[in-house]
């Protein structure tokens, strides 16, 4: 385990009813709001009446950007950067998924820049200050209501990258599980899909003396996958939409990975996939992350094996690390198959025609990964295996 330093200044407020505490958080940022959402299902679900009618209470004045794609663009955040440069905003407040926080991200710190905020995503410059934000959150998924990444696609050009700066933490994120009963079971299945991915991008790691982080890191895989088939069974369950909630904020707001740095190869690879064809992340995820693990086992297979044993009982008597590693994978692929997860690139009928250009973008910034450095024949080898 290394040395490490733990620092994240969000305030997460989480609960039924919570909605309420937007009085007492606003105002303390200024009344001028830019109003952050998605494609229309706060409207149809009174989540954005309920959010105006809080923000009048307290005399906001109210700015709106809605329309944030599922792969935000930078089109969109451009269009924020501008909102708020001609307004004078105090505080954006991002109501939806991690796709609306991650967009409001790049208002927030685009608002403080000079230059196009597209510099900020290639980290040509380095944001250095950002407007305030909070957050109601509507999806359980990527953990953007804390923390400070963020992902942007520029579909001009086919590019889609992550990036983040410590000012880019929401000041507050407001998590009520009410507000996730009405996502649909296929956005449902790519969030618990997604925060999984993000707790094996963790738990691959050449680190040594782990143990709590890995028992951690176990803890939240098993608990996902024991309340996600009882959630797809009962979508406006308040305890097992609360338990995923939780779930999805704790696999990545840092708590998992004190100490260590974890791999985020396949995160990568799934980026240049959706920053081609415009797939859901969570469903990219599902299709490559079980490839990305059998195309590495031989690097460390014991670990394969804890994961296996831990997680996906898998019984090791008999059967080498690999053997036993490779039952995991499998049923990991099993469990994601029977929630309604894709396997494959083809559900989205894509073939191979671009898995060149696709290999291309994932390696712009040359070999990645922290568990194995990936190159250009690896990446494209784990395409292929996916197709």
């Amino acid at each position: 385990m290394q040395n490490f330093t733990y620092w994240n200044p969000t305030k997460l407020i989480f609960g039924k009813g919570q909605l309420e505490q937007l009085k007492n958080e606003v105002p303390q940022y200024g009344k001028k709001v830019l109003l952050v959402y998605g494609g229309g299902s706060i409207k149809r679900n009174g989540l954005y009446d309920n959010v105006i009618s809080l923000l009048t209470e307290i005399g906001a004045e109210v700015f709106e950007l809605p329309g944030v794609e599922p792969n935000p663009r930078l089109s969109t955040a451009r269009k924020g950067v501008e909102i708020c440069k001609e307004n004078g905003v105090e505080l954006i407040l991002a109501v939806g998924g991690g796709s609306v926080i991650d967009c409001t991200k790049l208002i927030a710190a685009g608002a403080k820049y000079d230059g196009d905020p597209w510099d900020l995503v290639t980290k040509k410059a380095f944001a250095k200050e950002a407007l305030p934000f909070g957050t109601v959150l509507t999806l359980a998924a990527t953990g953007s209501e804390m923390n400070a990444g963020s992902v942007i696609t520029n579909w001009e050009t086919k590019e889609k990258y992550g990036w983040g700066s410590p000012v880019t933490f929401p000041k507050f994120s407001i998590l009520d599980p009410v507000n996730t009963f009405t996502v649909p079971r296929d956005q449902t299945v790519y969030g618990i899909v997604d925060m999984m991915s993000h707790v094996f991008e963790h738990y691959f790691h050449l680190e040594e003396n782990t143990l709590l982080q890995d028992r951690m890191c176990e803890s939240l895989l098993t608990t996902v996958m024991e309340t996600a088939p009882k959630l797809l069974e009962d979508l406006e369950n308040f305890e097992h939409r609360a338990t995923i909630l939780y779930n999805g904020t704790m696999a990545l707001n840092g708590m998992l990975s004190m100490g260590y740095r974890g791999d985020w190869a396949t995160h990568n690879i799934e980026h240049a996939v959706s920053a081609v064809y415009d797939i859901p992340h969570g469903g990219g995820l599902a299709i490559l992350f079980p490839n990305w693990m059998k195309h590495n086992l031989s690097v460390n297979p014991q670990r394969f094996k804890q994961l296996a044993v831990r997680v996906f009982g898998v019984d090791p008597e008999g059967k080498t690390d690999e053997e036993a590693g490779l039952e995991g994978i499998e049923k990991l692929r099993e469990f994601w198959n029977s929630i309604g997860a894709p396997s494959r690139l083809a559900d989205y009928e894509i073939d191979d025609s671009q898995l060149e250009l696709m290999a291309d973008k994932a390696m712009v910034n040359g070999e990645f990964g922290n568990f194995k450095k990936l190159k250009h024949d690896d990446v494209l080898a784990i395409y292929r295996a996916s197709l």
